[in-house]
């Protein structure tokens, strides 16, 4: 996005404050983002974050646990979970809460779809690299998180790399990196 100029921005800020104001409106009404981080912000705060985590666990267990007739199938739902788990995180800007929803999903995933984790092949193999490599991402994440969240991760964290660890996504979790144990 260009810069304005010096000239330009000392005419904008010398506009009278009705027009400034009627101006800031029209540019915020046209980028959807920064008009839900405003109403996140301005009109439900604090408050409504534990809400929109609720919401998204909610979205979370229920796809995971169906049947799936393929991998693939498995994989989109997963894909798009997690964008939305991306975006809640861009728009209130929540990384806890970006880390522990990304691990619930994961969770979810080894636990109710055993039978699409457990084998590493061609089918499978997309979803698995997926896998693996979120669980590499989630920990990442979870290090640049105040030590007391890791606490509070542990738990959730140590499920999902046994999981992993126990699947067909083990080569795959070698060749990331991804450690065995999680050490606070």
């Amino acid at each position: 996005m260009p810069a304005l100029s010096p000239d330009l921005r000392k005419a904008l800020f010398n506009l009278p404050q009705k027009e400034k104001d009627q101006l800031l409106a029209r540019l915020v009404a046209q980028d959807a983002v920064l008009t839900e981080q405003l109403a996140f912000r301005l009109l439900e705060g604090p408050d409504a974050l534990e809400d929109r985590r609720a919401q998204l666990r909610t979205q979370i267990d229920d796809p995971v646990r169906g049947y799936h007739q393929t991998p693939n199938d498995l994989l989109v739902i997963v894909r798009q979970l997690q964008a939305r788990i991306g975006y809640h995180a861009k728009i209130t800007e929540d990384t806890f809460g970006e880390v522990e929803l990304t691990l619930r999903l994961l969770n979810r995933v080894f636990e109710h779809q055993p039978q699409l984790v457990n084998k590493l092949h061609g089918p499978t193999q997309p979803l698995l690299q997926h896998l693996a490599k979120r669980t590499y991402d989630a920990l990442r994440q979870t290090e640049k998180l105040h030590a007391d969240y890791h606490l509070e991760l542990s738990t959730a964290i140590q499920e999902l790399l046994q999981r992993l660890w126990q699947s067909g996504a083990a080569p795959l979790a070698r060749e990331l990196g991804v450690p065995k144990e999680f050490s606070c």
